[in-house]
């Protein structure tokens, strides 16, 4: 995303500190080439993408001082697959091994680190280096995180863990770069956990002031500079290779002015580092697409500057990132060290606070997060039943297929102008398109394996069947899996046509359920049901339908709706003269009949009182950008402190046995229904302990998620300007608030913007509506005029601290809940009963671990990478078939160390009993991040730092032995996420 803002300088002098020799410069040629953003990738790959591959190989062949880095893999797979000749393959396949062409990063895109979920980071990176390992070998040192908008402190350890040596960042804070490039203070080993700390800390760069770009402005010409290609052109690329605005070429006429600017640029930015070398970036977005035209620019520069060095004090070198952060790490430096603290949120001037995105495009983060839920569920089945049918009915080939499809959808939409909302209608449409697709695929996927491998009796063989009873007795059968390793207790909603049913378990057993008239429809009914699961375990359940109520003490309810009045809600209004409760065995929820809103919540146990309030507010923005800073897809600037956004609420409680659910819906006018909450209140909720009668104080401090991994402190800040929204931080699974003794969490399955904008408060942003005039954004239609309806799920928990200390749990719990497959329509009853049986066996891991992957990736790399690159060299028959044995798994423990007094303890568990459910576990070995490492052999550069200047230049990574090569026992401490290769004796 090409959305810059430079500092205007209009003069400069030059610092530069005592420096032995010349600057030496590493001039990196990269195209910054977004996986969405304006365009749909279909039109970037016919104007420029596919070029850029095809004439970078084609320009670097030609000579060997010349250099590039690949960065998102999306583009270049789709290059390989589609349109890369057998020449450009062999030309790659020799710049590679020359060291001329460099991956950096390696993932399938460059995420966004502000609203993405740990699970998708993580496959979309394991996606890209799978690719390039099982391709070309090859195993990403360095990132290139150019231009997230923001920071996150996870990005750093995950990277450390897939073995990075360094990383690099470019967009912070405007006013902290600046203290940054004065104090050079750019460049710091960040130790992103702080469970982990210098476990898994990573060097990094903090770009300067120009970022990713090279500086355009040449003070010789009114064209822009070192942009020889121009500008990509859409949607065809110009037949006569003439592009818009192409810089004014090299000559003898030119040739000293432009040594001359960029020296002079070089200088500048040397002025902000510590060491000799400074890294120039050279390209911007969608550059490199006649690669023989900038070359051929560029080499006499290069050329002409070299030999004036003296002159110049300054040596220039096509290079790669690695040759980069090699020479810094051999200037062997101590460096400052920055703790867990992430460079969240993100502004470009004083009213350029980039937190709106947080909350754009709603609906398609909602989307993206339940095809990531969708696809874990998937894997995880799959990967179940390639154990215990390996000649199965279900084809493996179109499994992985299936699998593959949705991997890729969702990983491509973890781009940082994907899932942030910040792209055009029509790429936000191409988004969505394919995740479903995908999400389609592994539909039909998952209903196979459940039903192919074993029936249900004869209830799939219609000739051999009558029916009985009476003519109106139908049923039908669903199947119910639990996609985490614990065992859980949920609450089911299956929507169905008649209002009285009885639910029976696959043991004949009636079980607790309740049926009401659905919110969402006239003609439909909610059927919620109480199943009991183990880990990674799914059972069949029964549906009896009848026109007539159930016999007292029936294990089925039917809730009956009570209706209240709507009434108009005012600042004068008097409230708390009429409170309704609304009651289950732990808590009392009073509503005020005043105003149909929420008044407070009570423990029963404790007889303790907590007030609430619930609101729903808007935030007034301009969309004139002659009137004042306005907002848009990524910022947001309000006019003031938000309104009330409702004048009436009318509400509906339908009190029942399972939930009590509280229907409100909020008017803006007289006949427009501006939202709907629905309140479910379980009856089955375990007993948690809330606080006394008081008042929160949270002195405005609120705790949000990095990316569902690790909780940040958030306190309130005062600035000059935009105070309120730089005071909003991304909530990407959950955030809290908390005095000394309590705890409000909001769990969420999608990401919003979250803040404390007043003592005790917590706010959400929703959604988001905006028109500006601003020419940038309406030239790429970007204004967000976004109409859609969105349907968020928030969990609330009150408690103790101790009692609320479960809330990463139940974060996963709300994000991957059962899957309910309906494996047909209601029908008449058949002969003979579902066949009963033992459900299968679950597996379960202890309260503070979680399976954060188990799946087949089906690459055909062997793990002994020795192996491998030989088998790659000599084209070893069978080196190319998927490996469907080979099994993914990784384990995260979820607290940080010290936050509670048993579930941040180590967890050890013997892999082969926790997975004996599943099968028996015949090897097991340790792998890095994205497994394209074995553990053992992963070294990584240590950079010296101030806190401890002693230790040696590299590490290995921790890691246990297991395996053939020892016992099965794994120790996983704190925030540890461990990656395995599992391989099952086949049944």
């Amino acid at each position: 995303m090409g959305f810059l803002t430079f500092p205007l300088f209009l003069f400069f002098t030059v610092i530069c500190a005592e420096r032995n020799g010349p600057i030496q410069t590493f001039v990196i040629p990269h195209s910054h080439m977004d996986v969405g953003w304006v365009y749909t990738i279909q039109e970037s790959m016919h104007a420029y993408a596919a070029n850029v591959y095809s004439s970078v190989t084609e320009a670097l062949t030609q000579n060997k001082q010349r250099k590039f880095i690949a960065v998102e893999q999306e583009f270049f797979r789709l290059w390989w697959d589609s349109v890369a000749t057998d020449k450009h393959k062999k030309q790659v396949r020799q710049l590679l091994k020359e060291s001329r062409l460099e991956f950096i990063i390696g993932g399938q895109v460059m995420h966004d680190e502000a609203v993405t979920d740990l699970d998708d980071e993580i496959l979309q990176l394991t996606e890209g280096h799978g690719f390039l390992y099982e391709t070309f070998g090859v195993r990403p040192r360095f990132s290139w995180h150019v231009d997230p908008f923001g920071a996150s402190a996870t990005t750093p350890v995950l990277f450390a863990l897939a073995g990075f040596h360094a990383h690099l960042i470019s967009r912070i804070d405007y006013d902290l770069k600046d203290v940054m490039q004065k104090s050079k203070k750019l460049q710091f080993v960040w130790r992103g956990s702080p469970s982990l700390k210098e476990q898994q800390e990573i060097f990094t760069h903090t770009m300067d002031q120009f970022s990713y770009c090279t500086p355009s402005h040449l003070p010789f010409s009114n064209s822009s500079g070192f942009y020889w290609n121009g500008v990509a052109l859409f949607p065809d690329p110009p037949k006569n290779g003439i592009y818009p605005n192409m810089s004014l070429p090299v000559t003898k006429e030119t040739l000293h002015s432009y040594a001359k600017t960029m020296v002079q640029n070089i200088q500048q930015r040397a002025a902000w580092f510590r060491t000799n070398h400074v890294l120039w970036p050279w390209g911007c977005d969608k550059q490199f697409y006649n690669s023989s035209v900038q070359f051929a620019n560029m080499d006499p520069l290069v050329e002409y500057i070299n030999q004036n060095s003296k002159e110049f004090g300054v040596t220039v070198q096509y290079a790669t990132l690695s040759e980069y952060f090699q020479a810094v790490h051999q200037s062997n430096l101590t460096w400052e060290v920055r703790g867990s603290e992430d460079f969240l949120p993100y502004s470009t001037e004083p009213f350029q606070a980039w937190t709106g995105f947080y909350a754009s495009r709603n609906v398609l983060k909602g989307i993206a997060r339940r095809a990531s839920s969708q696809l874990h569920a998937a894997e995880t089945l799959f990967t179940r039943y390639r154990v215990s049918y390996p000649d199965g009915p279900v084809p493996k080939e179109e499994a992985l297929q299936k699998l593959k499809a949705l991997r890729w959808a969702v990983s491509e939409v973890q781009h940082h102008d994907g899932i942030t909302g910040t792209e055009s209608p029509k790429v936000s449409d191409m988004y969505i398109e394919h995740l479903t697709q995908a999400m389609m695929g592994v539909e039909e996927l998952l209903a196979a394996l459940f039903l192919l491998p074993q029936t249900l009796g004869t209830a799939s063989n219609p000739e051999d069947s009558h029916s009985r009873g009476s003519h109106q007795d139908l049923e039908q059968h669903i199947i119910v899996y639990n996609p985490l390793a614990w065992n859980t207790t949920a609450i089911i909603n299956v929507t169905v046509t008649l209002p009285m049913a009885t639910v029976f378990d696959d043991q004949g057993q009636a079980i607790p359920a309740q049926t009401q008239s659905s919110a969402d429809s006239n003609t439909t009914y909610d059927l919620f049901i109480v199943v009991n699961l183990g880990g990674l375990q799914h059972r069949k359940y029964l549906i009896k339908f009848s026109e007539k109520p159930g016999k007292e003490g029936s294990s089925t309810h039917h809730a009956w709706v009570v209706s209240f009045k709507r009434l108009n809600v005012s600042q004068e209004l008097k409230t708390g003269r009429r409170l309704l409760p609304v009651l289950n065995e732990c808590y009392k929820i009073m509503l005020d009949q005043d105003t149909n809103l929420l008044h407070s919540i009570t423990d029963r146990h404790e007889k303790r009182t907590v007030r609430m309030s619930q609101d729903f507010w808007e935030y007034q923005v301009n969309g004139n950008v002659s009137a004042g800073p306005i907002s848009d897809n990524y910022i947001f600037s309000a006019n003031g402190s938000a309104v009330r956004a409702y004048k009436a609420v009318k509400m509906e409680i339908v009190p029942g046995k399972i939930v009590t659910e509280i229907r409100q819906y909020f008017y803006r006018w007289e006949c427009e229904q501006l939202l709907s909450v629905r309140l479910w209140f379980p009856r089955t909720l375990l007993p948690e302990e809330a606080d006394e009668d008081y008042t929160y104080s949270n002195n405005r401090t609120l705790f949000t998620d990095d990316n569902g991994y690790q909780m940040m402190k958030r306190p309130s800040r005062t600035f000059v300007n935009d105070t309120v929204a730089r005071n909003y931080y991304p909530m990407v699974r959950m955030a809290y608030i908390e005095d000394d003794s309590s705890r409000l969490v909001l769990l969420s399955e999608r990401a919003h913007g979250a803040s404390s904008q007043s003592e005790g408060e917590l706010e959400v942003m929703l959604h988001r509506r905006l028109w500006n005039n601003q020419e940038w954004t309406l030239g790429y239609n970007l204004t967000l005029n976004d109409s859609s309806v969105v349907r968020p799920v928030l969990w609330m928990t009150l408690g103790s601290l101790a009692a609320t200390s479960l809330y990463q749990r139940e974060a996963l719990e709300l994000q991957h809940r059962p899957v309910v497959m309906p494996i047909d329509r209601p029908q008449k009853a058949w002969r003979k009963e579902p066949r009963t049986g033992s459900p299968i066996r679950p597996v379960v891991l202890p309260d503070n671990l979680h399976l954060l992957t188990l799946s087949v990736p089906g690459w055909f790399y062997n793990s002994n990478h020795t192996l491998h690159l030989r088998n790659m060299e000599t084209g070893t028959p069978g080196s190319t078939q998927p490996d469907y044995d080979r099994v993914l798994l990784r384990i995260m423990h979820l607290y940080e160390k010290g936050e509670d007094p048993v579930l941040s303890q180590p967890s050890t568990i013997n892999m082969k009993e926790v997975l004996r459910g599943m099968g028996e576990v015949r090897v097991l070995e340790e792998r890095s991040l994205t497994g394209t490492w074995d553990i053992s052999d992963l070294q990584r550069w240590k950079w010296k730092a101030s806190e401890d200047p002693g230790r040696g230049e590299s590490v290995g990574v921790k890691g246990s032995s297991v395996g053939v090569r020892g016992e099965f026992n794994v120790t996983i401490s704190p925030k540890e996420i461990r990656t395995f290769f599992v391989y099952f004796k086949l049944k």
